[in-house]
C-alpha cells in the first residue's frame, strides 16, 4: 500500500514548494488553517488536509491548532536559505514526474520520455536555458553534501590541483577548496555551462581560487592537463559503456604522473537488485538518456582497469548523490 500511494507524500510536497508553503509560514511565524486558507484563497477543508498531510510527513509542527515549519523544512525549504532544496524538488515534479508518467513508453521504447534524441543532441542543449537553470539549481546542494562526504572519506591534503570533469555548477570544488586552502580547481564543462559555474564560484567567495573551463569531454581529444586529482562524479551514469571507458582514458593520458581519479556514483550491487536509490536512478536514465544508466562496482573497476589505471579502492559514501567512491591511481 504504501508503495503503491508514495506519489501521494512527493505531490504533497510539492505542492507546499510550488504555492511557497514553507516561505509564507517562515514569513508569518505559524497560522492556523483558515488563515491559511485565506493566505492561498482556497477553501478550509483543502488548506485544513493539506497542513495535516504536510504535518505527517515531518514537515510542519502543529501547537494550539496552528502550524510552523518543522526544523527540516526550515533548513531546507524555505526560499532564500542556503541549504535550500526547493529548486531540486521543482525540477522533480515539472520535469521528471511528466517523464516518469510516460515511463510505459520509455521501457518499451528504450527512448527518453523528458526530451526527443531527434530534435536535440542531448537533454543539455544550450536552447533549453529554462531547464539548464532548473537542473543545476536542483542538483547543486545535494552534490555539496556528497562533496563534504568524499571529504570526509578522502584526504585532498596532498593534492594541488584538482579537475572536476563535468563538474556542472561546481559545488564539490567550491566544497573541497574551503576545506583546503592549498587547493586550486577547475571545473571543465560546455561553455554555456562555465557562467553557472563562475556565478557559484563568485557567491562562495573563491573567485580566483575555483575557475571553469569550457570544453566537451565527450567530442575533445584531450582534457586540460596539469592537474594531479581529477574527479568524475555524477557522470559516468550518463553514458553508455563504450563512452565510459573512452572517458577514463582520457582522464589517464591528462592526469600528472601519480595522479588520482575520483568516480563517485550510486552504485549498484554485483547482483544488480539494489540499492533502490542506484537501481531507480538507473531506470531514471532510461527515462532521461539515450545510452545511460547505474552500473555495478565490478564494472567501474573493470573499466579503470582497461583504462591503465592500478590501486583500485572502493570506498563507500554517505552522500544524496553517491553510495561510493572508486579511487584509481595513474
Amino acid at each position: 500500500m504504501g508503495l503503491a500511494t508514495s506519489f501521494w507524500r512527493f505531490k504533497a510536497l510539492a505542492v507546499a514548494v510550488e504555492l511557497r508553503l514553507f516561505t509564507v509560514l517562515d514569513r508569518a511565524g505559524g497560522l492556523t488553517a483558515a488563515e491559511l486558507a485565506d493566505e492561498l484563497g482556497t477553501g478550509p477543508r483543502a488548506a485544513d488536509m493539506f497542513l495535516a498531510s504536510c504535518a505527517s510527513l515531518g514537515l510542519l509542527e502543529e501547537r494550539d491548532g496552528r502550524y510552523a515549519n518543522s526544523a527540516v523544512a526550515d533548513r531546507f525549504l524555505v526560499e532564500g536559505r542556503e541549504d535550500y532544496f526547493g529548486g531540486f524538488v521543482r525540477f522533480c515534479d515539472t520535469r521528471e514526474y511528466p517523464g516518469w508518467g510516460r515511463l510505459t513508453d520509455a521501457v518499451l521504447t528504450d527512448r527518453p520520455t523528458t526530451w526527443d534524441p531527434d530534435v536535440q543532441d542531448s537533454p543539455f542543449a544550450a536552447s533549453d536555458t529554462a531547464m539548464l537553470a532548473g537542473f543545476w539549481d536542483a542538483l547543486h546542494v545535494a552534490a555539496r553534501y556528497t562533496a563534504r562526504e568524499l571529504a570526509r572519506v578522502y584526504d585532498f591534503r596532498p593534492h594541488r590541483a584538482l579537475l572536476d570533469v563535468g563538474g556542472g555548477s561546481g559545488a564539490f570544488p567550491i566544497e573541497l577548496c574551503a576545506r583546503h586552502p592549498a587547493l586550486r580547481a577547475s571545473v571543465y564543462e560546455l561553455a554555456h555551462v562555465c557562467p553557472i559555474a563562475e556565478d557559484r564560484v563568485a557567491r562562495a567567495g573563491l573567485t580566483g581560487v575555483v575557475d571553469a573551463v569550457a570544453g566537451d569531454f565527450l567530442a575533445d581529444g584531450r582534457l586540460p592537463a596539469g592537474y594531479d586529482v581529477h574527479l568524475v562524479s555524477g557522470v559516468l551514469h550518463n553514458w553508455d559503456p563504450a563512452t565510459n571507458l573512452a572517458l577514463l582514458r582520457k582522464c589517464r593520458e591528462a592526469l600528472a604522473p601519480g595522479g588520482v581519479l575520483l568516480v563517485c556514483e550510486l552504485v549498484l550491487n554485483d547482483r544488480r537488485t539494489g540499492p533502490p536509490e542506484a537501481a531507480l536512478m538507473g531506470l531514471n536514465m532510461v527515462v532521461e538518456t539515450v545510452g545511460g544508466r547505474n552500473y555495478a562496482e565490478s564494472e567501474y573497476v573493470d573499466w579503470l582497469d582497461r583504462a591503465g589505471f592500478t590501486g583500485l579502492e572502493v570506498r563507500g559514501l554517505g552522500g544524496p548523490g553517491a553510495n561510493a567512491v572508486v579511487v584509481a591511481h595513474r
